[in-house]
């Protein structure tokens, strides 16, 4: 970004630049995005938006990233809750929780923002997104690691790399797909049950 909004009205022109980016995204694809359109929806001038970020990547990437801080700041959230009440912690749940966060962030995202999900996966070859995507895994695995259960295999880096790649890897999947799983319970509970079997010591859901 060429400026940072410091002012509740730059931080509404931002929301509203960020918004126009994902409805266009949704409608007309990268092709059809411009940073003359986002402009013109979103009731700016070029000048406005040229302010704040020097071209449609320009968006995009501040978009992801802050979407992406979103997810961790989520995951922070929850475990930070975890640690403050380990004795009276259902491994189970907690898994859920914390796989929920991930689809949502990661995979359905909320109306609009299945489209910018989507392009930051179809980019993830570029080296920004690519870095990014594997500081959300290392960040995963790393918050993992801190819970200390009875029910759970003591972590190893070979395991938590597997339990996160495919728990990613599956939501990437589905996302690219476009597939009408992505929101479901039946989608969640398959992902909850492949990752409690991979950590948990009997193996059994």
């Amino acid at each position: 970004m060429r400026k940072l909004p410091t002012q509740e009205r730059a931080q509404r022109t931002i929301e509203t630049i960020f918004q126009t980016t994902a409805q266009i995204l949704e409608s007309e694809g990268e092709q059809g995005l411009t940073t003359n359109k986002v402009a013109q929806q979103a009731g700016f001038s070029i000048g406005t938006l040229y302010q704040y970020f020097p071209s449609k990547k320009a968006i995009l990437s501040a978009l992801i990233a802050r979407e992406r801080r979103r997810v961790m700041d989520e995951l922070d959230e929850l475990m930070e809750s975890a640690e403050h009440h380990t004795d009276q912690l259902d491994p189970k749940r907690f898994l859920r929780q914390f796989i929920r966060i991930n689809i949502e962030g990661l995979g359905s995202g909320r109306s609009a923002k299945r489209a910018m999900i989507r392009f930051a996966w179809q980019h993830d070859h570029h080296e920004e997104i690519t870095q990014a995507l594997r500081e959300t895994a290392e960040r995963i695995a790393i918050s993992m690691q801190r819970i200390d259960h009875p029910n759970l295999r003591p972590p190893t880096p070979a395991m938590m790399f597997v339990v996160t790649r495919a728990v990613i890897g599956t939501i990437r999947s589905a996302s690219l797909e476009k597939s009408p799983l992505l929101g479901s319970i039946e989608f969640e509970d398959e992902l909850v049950r492949l990752a409690w079997r991979m950590l948990s010591q009997s193996g059994d859901y």
